[in-house]
């Protein structure tokens, strides 16, 4: 299973990536770890990542799309990913498509999580204002001022890909204004119903159990109310073999004898 999850700052992609990692076991893929790692490894590419960041330039896309390439091909990503952090633009997604192509790989699915600016706004701003009141200092990222500045950027940069991938027939929408644990069943339910994940059921054993918890007085009820319709099949197969039974030739009602037999015994005496 291979996904990108979109959402603007706050919408919580990060909770339903967590989740759907460990329902799943499939990994996670931040483009910012995977730089920071090839830049401590040594590796060529994260030899000039790190000249770039260094200086504090953005690295550029096929920089990072290689080294998407490097990672995937790692064991622990046989089972799937979920990219955090790429694409960004429609740019980054074309080159995640042609990345895909040449390891004859696809996308399942680009899971848009929808929410209000409005409610994200207020969340933060009550969240700010908790901190204050606990006498704690409010982190400069976790600020109504710095949220307007990255909801601004999301849609200028990222928020296209809504439209790329909805031409391309990737894109689900999940309402991320619900709860967290609604939000995780719609997304699993759109990913069983696209074939991305086989269809989880109930083991036996958890079904024996349920029935066997009924209480006693609803059982007998249950049992009961089953009798008569039990007893009106019974009658009704009943009738259906009698209905089917041959009638024997020159045979009379019960008690009574078959026509030649009695011309025979006339005839005797």
């Amino acid at each position: 299973m291979r996904l990108i999850l979109l959402g603007p700052p706050g919408s919580g992609k990060g909770t339903q990536a967590q989740r759907l990692i460990h329902r799943y076991g499939i990994v996670q893929l931040s483009t910012g770890e995977m730089l920071r790692a090839a830049v401590a490894a040594g590796t060529p590419i994260g030899l000039k990542a790190k000249d770039i960041m260094a200086s504090g330039g953005l690295v550029p896309d096929e920089i990072v799309v290689s080294i998407i390439s490097d990672r995937i091909d790692q064991p622990d990503a046989r089972k799937g990913f979920i990219l955090d952090g790429f694409p960004r633009t429609v740019p980054q997604a074309e080159a995640l498509d042609e990345l895909l192509k040449k390891k004859h790989m696809k996308l399942d699915a680009v899971v848009e999580l929808r929410v209000n600016e409005s409610a994200l706004l207020e969340r933060v701003e009550r969240r700010a204002a908790e901190t204050r009141g606990r006498g704690e200092e409010v982190r400069i990222d976790d600020t109504p001022e710095v949220l307007i500045k990255r909801l601004a950027s999301y849609r200028q940069l990222t928020e296209p890909l809504i439209h790329y991938y909805s031409e391309r027939r990737k894109l689900l929408t999940v309402d991320g204004m619900m709860t967290i644990e609604h939000v995780t069943r719609e997304i699993n339910r759109i990913l069983t119903a696209i074939g991305a994940v086989e269809p989880q059921h109930a083991p036996k054993e958890a079904a024996k159990a349920t029935a066997g918890s009924r209480s006693k007085p609803v059982a007998k009820a249950v049992k009961a109310a089953k009798r008569p319709v039990k007893a009106a099949r019974k009658a009704a197969k009943a009738a259906a073999r009698g209905a089917k039974k041959p009638v024997r030739k020159g045979a009379i009602a019960k008690g009574g004898k078959s026509p030649k037999k009695v011309t025979k015994k006339r005839a005797k005496r």
